[in-house]
């Protein structure tokens, strides 16, 4: 199964490549923010993305980003799979 996680952008890789990396629950992973450079505010350190496929979807506020986080890990293996799956060398 494949979620939308919740990460927090930490470093703008390259804008015009639309790159960033995020963390999710401690695990980094460069993730496309080519979806949400273009949202209101554009996107800068700190902001909350939902994560799906090595794309982040939308911006989301820090509490979204703590009720959803919180929510998976109530699935059990179901995040344990999503933060393997982040964990793993992928090019983008």
């Amino acid at each position: 199964m494949c979620l939308g996680i919740p990460g927090q952008v930490v470093e703008i890789i390259d804008p015009a490549d639309h790159r960033a990396t995020v963390d999710v629950d401690g695990v980094r992973r460069e993730v496309n923010v080519g979806l949400v450079m273009g949202d209101a505010g554009g996107l800068k350190v700190g902001d909350w993305v939902l994560i799906h496929v090595g794309f982040a979807m939308t911006k989301i506020d820090e509490e979204e980003a703590a009720s959803t986080l919180d929510f998976i890990k109530q699935l059990g293996s179901v995040y344990d799979d999503e933060i393997r799956d982040l964990s793993a060398d992928v090019q983008l």
